[in-house]
């Protein structure tokens, strides 16, 4: 992901993550169960991150498989061997550096990423390099963001559309393609792959215990110093210590419910 990702590098950014994967970790699940994910695979996880997938996959795979995790960013593989290791896992290790060029074992049964070919400049090349790396009948399984319906209330609220506005890049913006869930299909084919079966699910809640209040409080916070770089927001405009309440009170005051983005999933066999 390297210096495209517009959220940062931070502590809070980690625990965003991780607070991510409470909302979308069901549907990766769904989406790699449904893939042909399974017990006793050896899987490559391509931009673990804090490893919520490596620890979903394991899972998945159980004692007989292995996982193997890779991600540019060193430091946060640390979390995710922290957390892999508190689990008692120990078919889980990680590698720093980047999936195109790292030297990896070519008899995986699948590989998989969640979120990754949307900050890569060639994510055509990625899948290629990912079909490389797995035996015949592979899987390649990938899940994306769809932000053509950004984060939204209903009904809807002055708060909620401020956020859309304050999160939506001008066409061209540098930063991640919001759009890469919806252009899975037409890359898997320009990887050479087969054509992908496809699922697009969508997070959504109410009520004043739901926590996608705080992800998408935390998502804003994570991006504020792009978004002021960018001119998107003014220093001090967002008032982000008290958006995540603020968002929860739009919503509870109408019992309404909180729609968070859309994630596409794509999956193939070589």
């Amino acid at each position: 992901m390297g210096d495209s990702y517009a959220l940062g590098r931070s502590e809070a950014e980690t625990r965003r993550l991780i607070v991510q994967h409470q909302l979308y970790g069901p549907l990766t699940r769904q989406f790699l169960t449904a893939a042909g994910v399974t017990a006793g695979m050896k899987v490559l996880d391509v931009g673990s991150g804090a490893g919520d997938v490596a620890l979903l996959l394991a899972e998945l795979v159980g004692p007989q498989g292995q996982v193997v995790g890779v991600d540019t960013n060193a430091a946060i593989l640390d979390t995710g061997r922290s957390r892999v290791e508190a689990a008692g896992w120990t078919t889980v290790r990680f590698l720093a550096g980047d999936a195109l060029a790292l030297e990896l074992d070519g008899d995986f049964d699948a590989v998989v990423g969640r979120w990754v070919l949307q900050y890569t400049p060639d994510p055509a090349a990625l899948l290629r390099r990912a079909r490389d790396r797995l035996r015949p009948g592979g899987i390649v399984a990938f899940q994306e963001i769809d932000l053509s319906i950004p984060p939204r209330a209903y009904p809807t609220g002055p708060l909620h559309d401020q956020v859309t506005r304050w999160t939506t890049p001008p066409p061209g913006a540098p930063g991640p393609d919001p759009e890469m869930g919806l252009k899975l299909f037409a890359t898997y084919l320009a990887a050479g792959l087969p054509a992908p079966q496809l699922r697009r699910d969508t997070p959504m809640g109410g009520g004043s215990g739901w926590p996608g209040y705080a992800y998408v409080a935390a998502t804003v916070r994570s991006l504020l110093p792009f978004l002021e770089q960018t001119g998107l927001v003014r220093a001090g405009e967002v008032d982000v210590d008290t958006l995540e309440e603020r968002l929860r009170a739009e919503v509870v005051s109408q019992d309404g419910v909180q729609l968070l983005p859309a994630i596409v999933g794509a999956w193939a066999h070589t």
